[in-house]
């Protein structure tokens, strides 16, 4: 069974968020239980992809309004150091997608103002590049709005029906549903000709909906995780009617980790690799951060780790950090991450006022990630949104405890404390009150430190490998077949 994978993201190629994490693992896992999953992504300007070795395999143009757009497809060739666990596709599109960041301009912070036309290229080449396939794919998932329009031109669009086409199935996964990649009618003129019919399904509140032509179009909707599955059918805004109408053909099916790039064993990118003791571990990996940060080496570590945007929580933490440190709580705090330049701002004022108790680095480095992992006490997780949630299993793995809201996949995998298999500290409302008391309970818990040790090894067991959610979408897929 032939299944590939369209996606605007994958790791290790180009990464923003979880979507760049799940389509660099779960092809991987699904090879290794005989399904042949391949991946195909646009060709950004990452260190990455510039470091590997590129084979032509198709060239073509595409016809976008009055524009003719010109692409060729690269297939990544084999190195040992960089074998991935399954064949990588990049789309190159000179012009659209030859820049270093993968949504926004690296240097600038802002988005591209060019996005629905970047998007739409990058979908066209891959349905005309698979168009000339002599075995076509068994089935095509596609991964969030980027690509959702793919599964209503493969049923509609009249040259991908005469190039064989329409007759594949289609899985769409949401992995955030806060972003439907709209645009307005009058960019219409940059899809190719369809069946006029067909075009509400195009539609939803007045615009394109990418997003919601995809729950309507494709053959099986997923979504990362049981839990927001759930809250997508009473609490997605405008999209509640669609994803309750759609319902019969959704499943939650809840994301896994890559324990072969997560593992505290074997990880080059941290100071220690776990051996026999986790004190020895955690210890030598804490003394790591507080080289990269001006921190109190006695206080309990409190860590960020992620985009500086809303749906992550990220406009709670100055108030929640500063009440905290202000009342004289027991806690150094070091943030990890990029987004809202005013939230820059303030990190960069509240360094200077809470000297060796606040620290941020304003960056994205999967290295130091992976070491705020190791070394951190406690990992932050104040989401307002969390469609699953890949860090608070990465934290567990690490011997970190998650203090996360009660929301989503945050819901699924985090048990609290004051049950008898908890792993972690939840809370219920997103609010400056509900987090700060999470953050006090979890430095409480710190001073209790047998308790604490035994939080900390109970996570440290928790199996979130890729292997049973893989197993899970083969099945889906020869349901489809």
């Amino acid at each position: 069974m032939k299944v590939i994978h369209v996606s605007a993201e994958c790791y290790p190629a180009a990464k923003a968020g979880g979507l760049g994490d799940v389509a660099g693992a779960l092809p991987k896992y699904l090879n290794k239980i005989g399904t042949d999953a391949s991946v195909v992504m646009p060709k950004y300007q990452t260190k990455w992809i510039h470091a590997q070795h590129w084979t032509v395999v198709h060239q073509g143009h595409i016809q976008l309004g009055q524009e003719n757009v010109y692409f060729n497809i690269q297939k990544q060739t084999y190195r040992e150091k960089a074998d991935l666990g399954f064949p990588l596709y990049v789309v190159d599109i000179p012009g659209k997608y030859d820049r270093e960041g993968v949504y926004m301009d690296a240097y600038t912070g802002y988005g591209y103002k060019d996005e629905t036309e970047r998007a739409i290229c990058f979908q066209l080449a891959v349905l005309y590049w698979m168009g000339t396939w002599a075995e076509k794919p068994d089935v095509v998932h596609c991964h969030d709005h980027h690509t959702g329009l793919i599964p209503f031109l493969m049923k509609y669009g009249f040259h991908f029906r005469d190039m064989g086409l329409s007759h594949i199935p289609t899985v769409f996964t949401i992995h955030n549903g806060e972003y439907q990649g709209a645009f307005r009618w009058n960019k219409m003129h940059l899809l190719p000709p369809f069946e006029m019919m067909a075009g509400g399904l195009l539609e939803w509140n007045g615009v394109i909906s990418p997003l919601a032509c995809a729950v309507k179009c494709a053959w099986k909707v997923t979504t990362v995780s049981q839990g927001y599955l759930e809250e997508l059918q009473y609490h997605s805004g405008s999209l509640t009617w669609l994803l309750n109408n759609e319902r019969h053909k959704s499943v939650g099916i809840l994301n896994g980790i890559d324990t072969a790039v997560w593992n505290p064993a074997t990880d080059h990118l941290i100071e220690k690799q776990l051996a026999r003791s986790v004190d020895t571990f955690k210890k030598a990996n804490k003394a790591a951060i507080l080289k990269r940060y001006n921190l109190d080496p006695n206080r309990p570590l409190f860590t960020f780790i992620g985009r500086l945007v809303g749906e992550k929580g990220a406009q709670l933490l100055p108030e929640v950090i500063s009440n905290f440190l202000n009342a004289g709580g027991n806690g150094s705090f070091a943030v990890l991450g990029t987004g809202d330049p005013h939230l820059h701002e303030v990190f960069a004022q509240m360094k200077h006022h809470y000297s060796g108790r606040f620290d941020a680095k304003l960056e994205y480095n999967e290295g130091l990630a992976h070491q705020l992992y190791a070394g951190s006490d406690f990992l932050m997780m104040p989401s307002k949104v969390e469609p699953c949630g890949l860090n608070q299993m990465y934290a567990l793995r690490y011997g970190t405890i998650p203090v996360v809201r009660a929301i989503g996949g945050l819901k699924d995998t985090i048990q609290d404390i004051g049950f008898e298999d908890g792993t972690g500290i939840r809370f219920d409302h997103f609010s400056v009150h509900d987090c700060f008391n999470a953050i006090r309970r979890a430095a409480m818990l710190y001073d209790n430190q047998d308790f604490f040790k035994t939080v900390r090894n109970r996570g440290m067991q928790v199996d979130f490998s890729w292997d049973r959610s893989a197993q899970e979408y083969q099945n889906l897929y020869k349901e489809l077949v």
